[in-house]
């Protein structure tokens, strides 16, 4: 909306209003009545904008045929809160599913200045091809007040985001860890059944994310830097557990001695940690994303992983898993998600809330009376 002489205007109406008046212009000056206007994308992206809604069927179709816009819409309707877009979104991802499977999921996390986004760009440039298109999705930090994502990933990552063979897709972390979860593997879902053959789902170091990460990819990378040795104080021990190889970021410069020795410290720890559950021994490794230095050999360990777990089984136990848990993680989120749309417990949460704060009331009486509302049982207070 724009402003002029104290009231609004409408743009999509003054661009609708411009396409007509020139169409008239045209048609005066001896044109035929199907003369196309001065600028005819723009008449394209009026009648665009027109089509507020898109059917399961048609992205679907788009999806399928690897076309880009379609994918960022399916995404959007995924990430979207309201129930009538999620019934949409459940029969896009049912339509999709038998497509999907076929790529392979990489996980990246670490510690906050780690440079995965950095990581991110200069691995993803070396990998995307015709052959072999790239995903990348970033669950990021999100405002706890508009909550929307507060990093742009297409601001961090502007060369592999013009890369015509990858795409790069932030994404808000609103919402419970399990509605996260629940939208990040359907958009994973889209983006194979797209074509992509190597999915990307970095996170940030805070929390549980990582977790939730590891859950539903492949294989794992823990990004640190290089210091004083204190590199792992900020992050949990089951996080590094979980690692299937940790990076040393930014081992160039001043940092290239400190690189090696941090490399040498995790080699010897990753020895006391419990045993990889695919038989793998977690790699330990230098690079530096800023010269491209190492990352030919972090895609080579990558490679190599996928094909000893594949050889072994574990690859596909993992993914059968990873389904069984994405199913539980459904069910607790819709559990939830209803939950606290019903109008009764909406209306005695905020009193409840209240007086467990003041302590009149204990957590697990408000709970249960929750519930019963919930069920529609009849309260007596």
């Amino acid at each position: 909306m724009a402003e002029g002489n104290g009231r609004k205007i409408n743009r999509h109406s003054l661009e609708e209003k411009f396409i007509q008046d020139n169409g008239s212009a045209a048609q005066e000056k001896g044109g035929s009545g199907n003369a196309p206007a001065v600028n005819p994308e723009l008449g394209k992206l009026i009648r665009h904008r027109k089509r507020k809604t898109w059917s399961p069927d048609e992205l679907a179709e788009g999806i399928l045929k690897g076309n880009v816009p379609m994918l960022s819409r399916a995404i959007t309707l995924v990430e979207s809160h309201h129930p009538r877009h999620q019934e949409m979104a459940t029969e896009l991802v049912e339509k999709c599913l038998p497509y999907a499977g076929k790529s392979i999921r990489i996980g990246i996390t670490g510690v906050p200045g780690a440079g995965k986004s950095t990581l991110i760009e200069a691995l993803g440039n070396r990998i995307a091809s015709p052959e072999q298109k790239l995903a990348v999705l970033a669950v990021d930090p999100s405002s706890s007040r508009s909550g929307g994502s507060i990093l742009g990933d297409k601001t961090r990552m502007e060369l592999l985001s013009t890369n015509p063979y990858a795409f790069v897709r932030p994404s808000p972390s609103g919402g419970t860890l399990g509605g996260v979860a629940r939208k990040t593997r359907e958009s994973v879902t889209l983006c194979e059944a797209a074509g992509y053959s190597v999915i990307f789902i970095e996170t940030v170091g805070v929390g549980q994310s990582e977790t939730m990460v590891h859950g539903m990819t492949d294989f794992f990378l823990l990004v640190l830097i290089p210091g004083a040795g204190d590199e792992l104080q900020g992050m949990k021990r089951g996080v590094v557990e979980l690692a299937d190889a940790v990076l040393v970021n930014k081992a160039d410069g001043d940092n290239a001695a400190k690189a090696e020795r941090a490399v040498s410290d995790y080699a010897s720890a990753m020895h006391l940690l419990p045993p990889h559950p695919g038989k793998w021994t977690p790699r330990v490794m230098a690079c530096s994303a800023k010269t491209n230095a190492g990352i030919d050999v972090l895609w080579n360990t990558i490679s190599e992983y996928i094909t000893f777990t594949k050889a072994n089984g574990y690859f596909e136990t993992k993914r059968r898993e990873q389904n069984l848990d994405w199913l539980q993680e459904t069910i607790l989120d819709l559990l939830q998600s209803e939950f606290y749309r019903h109008p009764g417990v909406a209306s005695l949460l905020q009193k409840y809330t209240a007086e467990v704060a003041k302590n009149k009331i204990t957590p697990y009486f408000a709970a249960r009376h929750l519930m019963e509302t919930y069920h529609q049982k009849k309260i007596t207070l």
